[in-house]
């Protein structure tokens, strides 16, 4: 792509983290940026989120034990994943690739280009403070907590991986009674703890409204209720349909999340994707949490949020805009509660869902598509907070330079 010229406008359709960080960093090469979103910005994927920021966790979703876990999984009904009842083809296709990209060799190719993705991860973030985004990031540890050892074989093997990976992970394992030392809320169920060193995690809203705020510090135009219904290249310009309004730019960038396909598949974007939906609530808590509580074996990731826990958790696989369906958040309380004490479980706020973008094989679309000046952004399945930065500031890269950067190689949304 190089002696591309660079765009003068650009629309961004989505106003996640992602979104307005591809608005943010094409603002760092002078370009003259409107966020367009369907609700406010970050009412999607990231306004729920854990707000983790572990490189050591930032892993591709397909895997073998996938499919082992994922059958037992959809079998069973107390479980943390969910299938709709319906016949679904576009879930069926997605589901289809998916399980073909669930082996050994698949997720060595894919750790490799996270890796490589994880090691820029902090720098994205440190870039956005310096460049006048208030809102911080929290070094932390994160405390991945079980009821026995044998429960921790899973993230330990993963581990092993991400090292094979040529990535470093600095852990410890502790006992029960050390486990609750780094976090008293833990009941006497638990029974190990794997401490993941050198982290961070930041409050998604917080974050997201700081950047939002930075962007139109900046002059850019954030339209809210804006829902984009199609765009197209005609005589040299991108058209942006929002309702019964239109947007004329160079170029547009597609950062919609979980509702990217529609847009982006007119554009030669095929790979199939389909949105996780998480759910996620608040509780009140006697004691604050020191730092990130993760619950691997029932798929529970607690935050701290003053005198009150963020718990996110489920992996439900139905349309994005289908209603909240609380007794999903009602079996994620119910397979942590034992696990924990001087937590009020009668006052749960905050009740959400929201669908994370997945891809069939685990890895975020990133470049052009195949119409001259549309832009992807997406597919980040889980890691939207995490990458979202780093997304921004290597598509903004493409767009400006013409050079694609070495990371979006293998991220191709043609591919």
């Amino acid at each position: 792509m190089s002696g591309t010229r660079m765009p003068e406008r650009v629309v961004v359709v989505g106003a996640g983290i992602v979104g307005l960080s591809c608005a943010w960093s094409l603002q760092e090469h002078g370009v003259e940026v409107e966020v367009l979103d369907k609700a406010h910005p970050g009412a999607g994927a990231s306004w729920g989120n854990a707000g983790y920021l572990t490189p050591s966790l930032t892993v591709p979703l397909p895997e073998p034990s996938l499919l082992r876990y994922g059958i037992r999984a959809v079998l069973d009904p107390r479980s943390p994943v969910r299938l709709p009842p319906s016949t679904d083809p576009e879930l069926a296709r997605f589901l289809l690739r998916l399980i073909r990209h669930c082996t050994g060799a698949h997720w060595a190719r894919a750790m490799a280009i996270y890796r490589d993705l994880n090691a820029r991860i902090y720098a994205s973030y440190d870039r956005q403070r310096d460049g006048g985004i208030p809102s911080r990031t929290a070094e932390t540890d994160v405390l991945a907590a079980y009821t026995d050892a044998h429960q921790a074989s899973g993230l330990l093997h993963e581990f092993e991986g991400v090292v094979a990976s040529g990535q470093a992970v600095d852990m410890r394992m502790l006992t029960g009674d050390q486990a609750r030392e780094l976090a008293p809320q833990l009941s006497g169920r638990i029974g190990c703890g794997v401490q993941i060193l050198g982290q961070r995690y930041l409050d998604p809203v917080a974050y997201v409204a700081a950047l939002a705020d930075g962007i139109r510090a900046r002059g850019a135009k954030i339209t809210e209720n804006a829902a984009v219904t199609a765009v197209e290249r005609r005589e040299g310009k991108v058209i942006v349909q929002a309702g019964s309004t239109r947007r004329e730019a160079d170029a547009v960038v597609l950062a919609n999340g979980a509702w990217l396909p529609e847009l982006a598949r007119p554009h030669g974007v095929r790979m199939p994707q389909y949105g996780g939906r998480g759910y996620s609530c608040s509780v009140a808590v006697a004691e604050p949490l020191r730092s990130p509580l993760y619950f691997p074996a029932t798929r529970a990731a607690l935050s701290p949020r003053g005198d009150r826990i963020r718990v996110v958790g489920v992996m439900e696989f139905q349309r994005p805009d289908a209603p909240l369906n609380r007794a999903r958040i009602e079996r994620t309380l119910r397979g942590i509660r034992p696990l924990l004490d001087g937590v009020d479980w009668a006052d749960v706020r905050e009740e959400w869902v929201g669908a994370r973008p997945l891809t069939a094989d685990g890895l975020p679309l990133i470049g052009a598509s195949a119409t001259e000046g549309v832009f992807v952004a997406g597919g980040h399945g889980m890691w939207g907070v995490t990458l979202g930065p780093l997304t921004g500031q290597l598509l903004a890269e493409l767009m400006c330079t013409g050079v694609r950067p070495r990371e979006l190689d293998a991220l191709d949304p043609l591919r």
